[in-house]
């Protein structure tokens, strides 16, 4: 499995903080549209990514619900029929619920900075340092930390969970 250190953040001036990613990302911005539908899974997430072009992957994860920077192990595998696959996964395991976002996506480095509007919780930022084979966790918080101190994201910001989580507890960011 792949790994990499996560951090998800609400913003309440997505603006203000694109500006400041433009400023120390080497590459993007990119516009994705994403349509998410988690399923029941008793190890983890298990989530089927539909993107607009019709392409999708089927993602299997695992990281903490803690705020501040966690450790994630994922794997991706594309999926040629989707909706076949959201079938079959919905009748064996049920649909935990979706999620739909915009995501504006820069890079700085090995870090994947999202820049996330969420249907019905709003506004989020999310950094994935990603990890080599070799490289410890402590190496990518320590990066995911200073990217978060240049970004001007205060710790009280910090979000736990995924965006299912916070949609099933009916939270949001400010921003809409």
């Amino acid at each position: 499995m792949a790994r990499n250190i996560e951090i998800k953040a609400a913003v309440a001036d997505l603006d203000a903080l694109k500006t400041r990613v433009a400023e120390i990302a080497d590459g993007g911005p990119w516009r994705i549209e994403q349509h998410d539908i988690f399923f029941n899974c008793a190890n983890g997430r298990l989530k089927l990514r539909c993107f607009a072009d019709g392409s999708a992957e089927l993602i299997v994860y695992r990281r903490p619900d803690a705020t501040g920077p966690k450790a994630c192990d994922y794997e991706r595998s594309p999926v040629s029929d989707p909706q076949s696959m959201r079938r079959l996964l919905a009748r064996s395991n049920g649909v935990r619920g979706e999620v739909i976002k915009t995501r504006t996506l820069f890079m700085a480095g090995r870090t994947r900075i999202h820049l996330d509007h969420v249907v019905g919780l709003g506004d989020y930022m999310e950094l994935e340092v990603v990890l080599g084979a070799e490289e410890s966790i402590a190496q990518g918080r320590a990066e995911a930390e200073q990217l978060m101190r240049r970004l001007a994201i205060d710790d009280d910001a910090l979000v736990d969970g995924a965006y299912i989580d916070l949609i099933e507890a009916g939270e949001g960011a400010t921003g809409g």
